[in-house]
C-alpha cells in the first residue's frame, strides 16, 4: 500500500515541474495526473528488503517515513541531525551513509555534518567518529 502523502506528492509533481499549468480560475481543471501507483518506483526500503522482509519494508515506508518523519513537531532537517547523531553514536556506517545524503537533501550542510561528527567524538567515542568521517568523505564526493 502506498502512503497517501506519497500519492499526493507524486500527483503534484507534474504541476511542480511545470508540465501542467495551474487553473486560472476555480472552474478550470488541470488534466488528470498519471496514476502514481502505476508509475511509482520501489522505495529504497522495498529495494533493500522487500523480497525477504516485505512487512519490514512496508513499516519503514508507511510508519517511519510516512508518519514519523512527517510529524510537525520537528523539521526534517532536525530529524536528520538527530538520526545522523544516533547512527554515529551506534557506529552504524551502512545506515549512516544514506542518512548523511538525506541530511544534505534536508538542508544540513557538509560543515555542519562534520561538526556533528566532531562533537560526537567526545560523547560516543573517537573510533565511531573516525568511522563516520570516512563515510562522510564517501558521501560528500557524490553529486
Amino acid at each position: 500500500m502506498i502512503p497517501m502523502n506519497l500519492i499526493a506528492r507524486l500527483a503534484a509533481l507534474p504541476l511542480l515541474l511545470g508540465t501542467l499549468t495551474a487553473p486560472s480560475h476555480a472552474q478550470e481543471q488541470a488534466p488528470a495526473a498519471p496514476n502514481p501507483a502505476a508509475t511509482a518506483q520501489p522505495s529504497r526500503a522495498q529495494q533493500l528488503m522487500g523480497d525477504i522482509a516485505p512487512k519490514m519494508a512496508e513499516l519503514t515506508d508507511e510508519v517511519l517515513f510516512g508518519d514519523i518523519w512527517e510529524r510537525p513537531g520537528l523539521s526534517k532537517r532536525d530529524r536528520s541531525l538527530i538520526t545522523v547523531s544516533a547512527l554515529i553514536a551506534m557506529n552504524r556506517p551502512d545506515q549512516l551513509r544514506s542518512h548523511l545524503a538525506l541530511a544534505k537533501k534536508n538542508g544540513v550542510t557538509e560543515p555542519e555534518l562534520i561538526e556533528v561528527i566532531t562533537q560526537l567524538a567526545f560523547y560516543s567515542g573517537w573510533p565511531n567518529a573516525v568511522t563516520a568521517v570516512g563515510v562522510a568523505r564517501e558521501v560528500f564526493k557524490q553529486p
